[in-house]
């Protein structure tokens, strides 16, 4: 059973994953370590610790295939001064449409950047001023409260102020009532 298992082990390391399903579907072994094309062959040398390492025979030619075919380079007509002068033209055309295009994009992405900076400005400014309108909304209500506070302190100073005149009083009048009794008494 052990060596079952060691078996099968070492077979799990040679085989990758679809060569193991595939030998569950058709049990006969395959040369997993040849590849056989139409005119070459490839064959697996032993792994390495650095990656893997394959041979690559080239067959030799068959007699019945036809001889190799060079490409022929497409032969060059000569050109007239005229065609060289029309094709410098034209270089230079495509030159300044490109240099045109590039200053456009240029002064696009300017343009871009100021409108940028403008609107950055004038949310500043409107966060400037909003703020300062917040302020000045608090600084009213603080005064407005300030006032109300000062206002209900000096009436109830003068309600006090009130009480102790008119107890002041009230006794100011008890007394000289009382003396005035007296005096009447004696007479």
């Amino acid at each position: 059973m052990a060596k079952t298992a060691m078996a099968y082990k070492e077979k799990m390391k040679e085989l990758s994953m679809l060569s193991l399903i595939c030998s569950c579907f058709y049990p006969e072994p395959r040369n997993i370590n040849i590849y056989t094309y139409d005119d070459m062959e490839v064959k697996q040398i032993n792994k390495r610790a650095s990656g893997q390492a394959f041979e690559l025979i080239l067959k030799p030619p068959s007699p019945i295939s036809e001889a190799p075919r060079t490409l022929a380079s497409p032969k060059k007509k000569d050109l007239s001064l005229e065609e060289i002068q029309k094709k410098l033209e034209a270089a230079e055309e495509r030159r300044k449409s490109q240099e045109a295009q590039v200053l456009k994009q240029l002064a696009e992405k300017r343009e871009h950047e100021r409108e940028v900076l403008q609107k950055a400005l004038e949310e500043n400014n409107n966060f400037s001023k909003m703020a300062e309108e917040k302020l000045i909304l608090k600084m009213e209500q603080i005064k407005e409260n300030r006032e109300a506070n000062l206002a209900a302190i000096i009436e109830r100073l003068q309600e006090k102020l009130v009480k102790f005149i008119s107890s002041e009083l009230k006794e100011s009048i008890q007394s000289q009532f009382l003396e005035l009794q007296r005096e009447g008494e004696k007479q």
